[in-house]
């Protein structure tokens, strides 16, 4: 069960082209996996922005001199991560979590290749410490379109058997975009499944290198998340069931970890016409 906490701010620092912020959060610290994120209150008590941001977590740590801590990573684009970026150390923070369904790991040690784009590595980072527990080889394929959108880069050169930078202006590493070197990266290194967490078009084109190859591909997805909770309904995209049908799922409660082959790429931010319970249908 997720858990809401009024946490102190611990620290706000910059990374490159984002900020990282550290909350004091006992309760969620001990819950969280790779894969879980965080609804975080913006605004203030009297703000009018009612709804919460969705942030991946990057790094907790549950125990300490300040008990547990939740860490995440985002980016300024709007009023409520503007606000979110001002804060400083002791002002209070409402968050909730952990929310959602985390990456699924395999029981014996394989070979997993994770791919991550901009602050999209942020969640694979604490994967990869997962995977290396149970005995897998980490390769990483990391990409953003500068320098500067990188995240991760050092960590990820400290865990993985090997690494793939790609930007797309060619500031680092080969010009161009993770799809272009992922085919090359998963036949090197033979690898038995991928998990990638980036920009939705990135994810795309990474299940579709995948799905060519038949290698198991989990995804995490960037969807708009007002409520975290599976209430508000905006952050739906269609999903192919056990059954063979397509519903649409809810990326804050059955995500916003999903099987690649299931999400209809194609047909994401609409209702397919053969959806469950679209038009009529039964």
């Amino acid at each position: 069960m997720p858990v809401q906490v009024l946490g102190d701010v611990l620290s706000v620092k910059r990374v490159g082209a984002y900020l990282s912020m550290t909350v004091i959060a006992p309760g969620i610290a001990e819950l969280t996996r790779p894969g879980h994120f965080l609804a975080v209150q913006v605004g203030g008590p009297e703000s009018s922005m009612l709804l919460r941001r969705a942030f991946a977590i990057y790094d907790v740590k549950d125990r300490g001199v300040y008990g547990g801590t939740v860490e995440f990573v985002f980016a300024v684009h709007g009023k409520g991560t503007a606000w979110l970026s001002s804060r400083r150390p002791q002002d209070k923070l409402d968050v909730v979590g952990p929310l959602g369904k985390p990456f699924r790991l395999p029981t014996t040690g394989v070979n997993a290749t994770l791919v991550g784009g901009g602050y999209g590595s942020a969640p694979l980072l604490p994967l990869a410490t997962a995977l290396r527990e149970r005995s897998c080889r980490v390769d990483m394929v990391l990409g953003a379109g500068s320098a500067d959108r990188l995240f991760g880069l050092l960590e990820a050169k400290r865990m993985a058997a090997s690494i793939a930078v790609t930007t797309d202006d060619g500031s680092v590493g080969t010009t161009g975009r993770v799809s272009d070197v992922l085919p090359g990266v998963l036949d090197k290194c033979r690898t038995d499944v991928v998990y990638a967490c980036g920009p939705m078009p990135m994810l795309r084109a990474v299940a579709a290198v995948c799905a060519e190859r038949g290698i198991p591909c989990q995804v995490a997805v960037e969807e708009s998340m007002a409520c975290g909770i599976g209430v508000c309904m905006t952050c739906v995209l269609p999903v192919i069931g056990d059954d063979g049908r397509t519903r649409m799922a809810r990326s804050c409660v059955e995500g916003p970890v999903f099987l690649a082959d299931r999400v209809r790429w194609d047909d994401v931010g609409s209702v397919p016409h053969d959806t469950v319970g679209a038009l009529g249908r039964p």
